[in-house]
């Protein structure tokens, strides 16, 4: 006998977590991850780093939406801060100038940055190379993020408004039948009206496996580096450095410097590992652009980022299959749009869309929008 639920949420990561702590005050909510843990693949190896100019022009909407949920979370759902400061310094060589000025002409970014010269970007961060740097841009209302704090409030409080979470749930049957979606899992089957694939890098294999078309929802490998800071100066105070082109960024860790060569490097969903040939990539760019020379590496890991066609996310109700819901596709960017993601997912299945989402290209999020129909017809 299936246990019955208002809403199936299958994923656990920071779009499941977001969405079922919104709904579960008004739905009876189950959440249904596979791992051990929740956040074991893109969220619990996520950079962390809050910026409202990271992203295409809608990622850039959902973060802006989401900045007063980071600086001012309700009350009792985290103890300590969300968000630290962080400024992300945008830096341009000679031959790069042209991009920082489009980069920064930009209507939502120009208003979020300052020009900053060679000489003051040096001074922001003295391992720079003078002959490296041209010029820079600055945004510094960036911020450092507490994932796990962010991650671990919503799980809070979807328990203390009555949801649920399965662990050790993977989802090996999903049919539709009379009105209702049948879900089963190894720990017990589900059954409910409304079904979220918040399935991360395995979306396209859930949307699949339920009978709808998948989206071309592409996982891409993130490489991330720790290493050790030059001996003699100060790092704690240092921005995030990312080229302007963004083939690598680096910013303190806890008293170490994070590095990665940004890369995007397309797998299959897995528990993705770090390559060799992209660490050494990471270090060499780095050094590059800065006096740095990185004999030992601390840690390596990898992340998945998982991107669809035009990389904006996909929120919204499957046009071509009742009850399916499609929360997926946040790229890299799925932190920083949490709080308004997971708001707006759930007003879409409650179907009452508050004043405050309206403003938000909730046509570019559908994933029945033309971008995805050409990608996937």
């Amino acid at each position: 006998m299936s246990e019955q639920f208002d809403v199936i949420i299958i994923g656990a990561g920071i779009a499941g977590a977001s969405l079922a702590a919104n709904l579960a005050n008004t739905h009876r909510v189950i959440v249904l991850e596979r791992e051990e843990f929740a956040g074991f693949h893109s969220t619990g190896r996520s950079a962390a780093q809050f910026s409202e100019i990271y992203g295409n022009s809608t990622v850039r909407a959902l973060t802006r939406a989401s900045r007063h949920f980071f600086y001012t979370p309700p009350e009792g759902f985290s103890d300590s801060p969300l968000v630290l400061p962080r400024g992300s310094l945008f830096i341009a060589r000679q031959d790069q100038l042209p991009q920082l000025s489009e980069f920064a002409a930009q209507n939502d970014v120009g208003d979020c940055v300052r020009a900053v010269s060679a000489s003051e970007a040096l001074q922001m961060c003295p391992i720079l190379r003078p002959d490296y740097v041209a010029a820079a841009v600055l945004e510094g209302a960036a911020a450092d993020m507490d994932v796990n704090a962010l991650h671990q409030g919503y799980l809070r409080q979807l328990r203390q408004e009555g949801g649920h979470i399965w662990l050790n749930a993977e989802v090996l049957e999903l049919s539709h039948n009379n009105g209702a979606w049948q879900v089963g899992t190894p720990n017990g089957s589900f059954q409910a009206p409304v079904v979220v694939n918040a399935a991360g890098a395995w979306a396209d294999q859930i949307a699949i496996r339920a009978g709808a078309r998948p989206l071309k929802i592409q996982p891409c490998r993130r490489t991330a580096v720790l290493v050790d800071p030059p001996p003699g100066i100060a790092t704690a105070s240092f921005p995030l450095v990312i080229d302007i082109d963004e083939t690598f960024y680096f910013k303190p860790d806890a008293g170490l410097l994070f590095l990665t060569p940004a890369d995007e490097s397309p797998v299959e969903p897995c528990d993705v590992q770090p390559e060799e040939i992209d660490v050494a990539i990471a270090i060499d760019r780095v050094e590059q652009a800065t006096t740095l020379r990185i004999s030992r590496v601390r840690k390596r890991w990898a992340g998945l980022r998982s991107f669809a066609p035009d990389r904006s996310p996909v929120i919204g109700f499957d046009p071509r299959l009742s009850g399916f819901f499609w929360l997926a596709g946040q790229g890299g960017y799925g932190i920083q749009t949490a709080p308004t993601a997971g708001a707006l997912a759930a007003a879409l299945i409650r179907q009452d869309l508050p004043v405050e989402l309206r403003n938000l290209p909730i046509d570019e999020l559908s994933p029945g929008r033309k971008a995805l129909t050409a990608a996937t017809t």
